[in-house]
């Protein structure tokens, strides 16, 4: 069973005992969550799509870590001006591991 879920102005797919990286939640490691906005949830057989979201369905998670990505270098020049900017930005992301898929 697979579900679609929406958090951080994104959207997974997500099975049970999946880990995935998602934008910055408030909370701590070892916490659980739960995810209220799925969107489908499917298997092989048949699949449901809500209209925008299927009432009383939710994802539950478990926190494993808090972290930061990888650096982004964003680079800008015009040639022949002397116009140089570099910077650079680490997303902070949070690991979690999705335990159980509740069909509403």
């Amino acid at each position: 069973m697979f579900a679609v879920i929406k958090t951080g102005g994104k959207q997974y797919r997500v099975e049970e005992n999946n880990i995935i990286k998602i934008e910055k939640l408030d909370s701590i490691e070892g916490d659980s969550v739960a995810f209220d906005h799925v969107l489908m949830i499917g298997d092989s057989q048949k699949s449901t799509i809500g209209s925008p979201v299927i009432a009383g369905a939710k994802v539950e998670a478990l926190i494993l870590k808090q972290m930061r990505d990888r650096k982004v270098i964003v680079f800008k020049k015009k040639r022949r001006q002397n116009y140089r900017r570099k910077k650079g930005h680490r997303q902070h992301l949070t690991v979690v591991k999705i335990t159980k898929i509740i069909a509403g």
